[in-house]
């Protein structure tokens, strides 16, 4: 069997270089004691050294699960090129089906704030090659996991260098979300079971609104990129959020493009994320 040199060189390089590498690992909740699976993808490179990796955290949507951005989208192998061709480690951890990724105050088996920021990074840290400070570490996700990178990042500023968020479901207030009454209010009941009734405890949700949450990346410098389709239902929470990070002065990449709550979107985001980030720690 005779072999081309282009092929040959195809082998040679494929073997020294390798491609990213996908595994499902297991996390416990220390809160709860609940254990959780996470996809982690480590680039082809990972395994060639002993070099240390930049991390972004991936996170999924409502009524969604840590496996979503893997099986979800029409590219089956973006994360995996994505991971080498920024040379990330990509975790994409369980946020169940309506955390909202808070630490809940009315739910004891709702904790996926302290869980992301204490148990995940600290298993990924502890058994991964990672740049375990902050200026290694970035945070994004879509609709519920949008809401969830940038609340964790403004809570958690010493983890993290940067944060994103896809449509992201910023304000559980649900004040400018264009939906139909009967979804507003099944939104609301789901909202309640985490956060108690919003009639009783005003205070809760507009402590967790990403709105109220600009002082925190104003002071501690978070770099930001934040996009929404023109056509998405959530689109007016996050031109409200944009113009308030431009009176506050605060640098941030904001965008709108066509299209509307669907993995197409998001999808075509991940990537202008990824560069994002890259760009950011590399600074």
């Amino acid at each position: 069997m005779k072999f081309s040199l282009p092929l040959l060189l195809l082998f040679f390089f494929t073997a020294v270089a390798g491609f990213a590498k996908t595994d499902t690992i297991q996390i416990a909740n220390t809160k709860t004691s609940v254990v959780y699976k996470a996809v982690v993808v480590t680039p082809g490179t990972y395994t060639q050294g002993n070099d240390r990796y930049p991390t972004l955290y991936l996170l999924h949507g409502g009524v969604g699960q840590f496996s979503d951005w893997t099986k979800s989208i029409s590219d089956k192998s973006l994360i995996q090129k994505l991971s080498d061709q920024y040379g990330f480690i990509i975790v994409m951890p369980e946020g169940e089906k309506f955390s909202y990724y808070l630490d809940s105050p009315v739910d004891p088996n709702s904790q996926f704030e302290s869980y992301i920021a204490k148990d995940v990074i600290g298993h990924i840290d502890s058994n991964f090659r990672t740049i375990a400070k902050k200026e290694g570490r970035a945070i994004t996700g879509l609709s519920m996991g949008g809401y969830g990178s940038l609340f964790i990042a403004a809570n958690h500023p010493d983890l993290f260098l940067a944060a994103g968020s896809m449509s992201g479901a910023l304000n559980p207030d649900l004040k400018g979300w264009k939906l139909p009454q009967d979804a507003i209010v099944n939104l609301g009941n789901a909202f309640a079971s985490i956060l108690g009734s919003k009639v009783e405890h005003p205070e809760r949700y507009d402590s967790v609104s990403i709105i109220n949450k600009i002082a925190d990346f104003k002071s501690q410098k978070i770099h930001l990129i934040i996009d929404c389709g023109v056509n998405d239902f959530l689109i007016e929470p996050n031109r409200e959020l944009h113009r308030r990070l431009v009176f506050e002065g605060v640098s941030h990449d904001y965008t709108e493009r066509d299209g509307g709550h669907s993995w197409n979107y998001w999808e075509n985001a991940l990537p202008y994320h990824m560069l994002f980030f890259s760009n950011s720690i590399q600074k």
